[in-house]
């Protein structure tokens, strides 16, 4: 049977704290997002996760700084970039509505960007890469990419990730019960 997969959203942007869609724009990490990084490693070596079969990162710096600071070397995987939010990049979710009243991003999608169908092909690429390698794997990345990468894992459409929150900082175990993909942990972290 295939290993386990470690999921560790980035610790938090200025960005994300404004509620503001990061999907390509490269910002670093706050100093709480540093701190957030810091201790989920520590969390995750607490937990047994010394050391990974394969680590893979967005390539994004908030995700590769949270790598780092976690403890752990990575391999930029461009698959793991987060969503690409087109027009909408930079916007809140109610700057959106202000224009189109009732979208969501799981439902609508957006202009010039990305579909849920496109984040679940990455998804799946990624998930066929770790149940090749030889023990656990951590991918370090972003918000609704992970939540996509969760809901393939169990074998759901990509847009089941609506139904997984994953704040900065949080850390996620998807494993297996018997021969069947399960969630052992999810959005544990530093953070309240």
């Amino acid at each position: 049977m295939a290993g386990r997969m470690v999921l560790l959203r980035h610790g938090a942007t200025q960005w994300a704290l404004n509620g503001q869609h990061t999907g390509r724009t490269d910002i670093p990490l706050l100093d709480q997002g540093r701190e957030q990084a810091e201790r989920a490693g520590q969390i995750l070596r607490d937990h047994g996760f010394t050391a990974f079969a394969l680590v893979l990162t967005s390539p994004l710096r908030r995700a590769s700084e949270t790598c780092a600071l976690a403890g752990f070397e990575g391999e930029a995987e461009p698959d793991l970039v987060e969503w690409d939010y087109g027009e909408y990049e930079g916007l809140t979710g109610v700057e959106i509505r202000e224009g189109r009243p009732g979208w969501t991003l799981w439902d609508v999608g957006v202009p010039g960007g990305e579909r849920v169908s496109d984040l679940g092909r990455r998804a799946d690429r990624v998930i066929e890469r770790a149940r090749n390698a030889d023990g656990d794997t951590l991918c370090v990345a972003h918000g609704h990419l992970l939540r996509v990468l969760a809901a393939r894992w169990l074998g759901l459409p990509p847009v089941a990730g609506r139904l997984l929150l994953l704040r900065p900082g949080g850390i996620c175990v998807l494993g297996w019960e018997l021969d069947f993909p399960a969630i052992e942990v999810w959005n544990r972290g530093p953070t309240p």
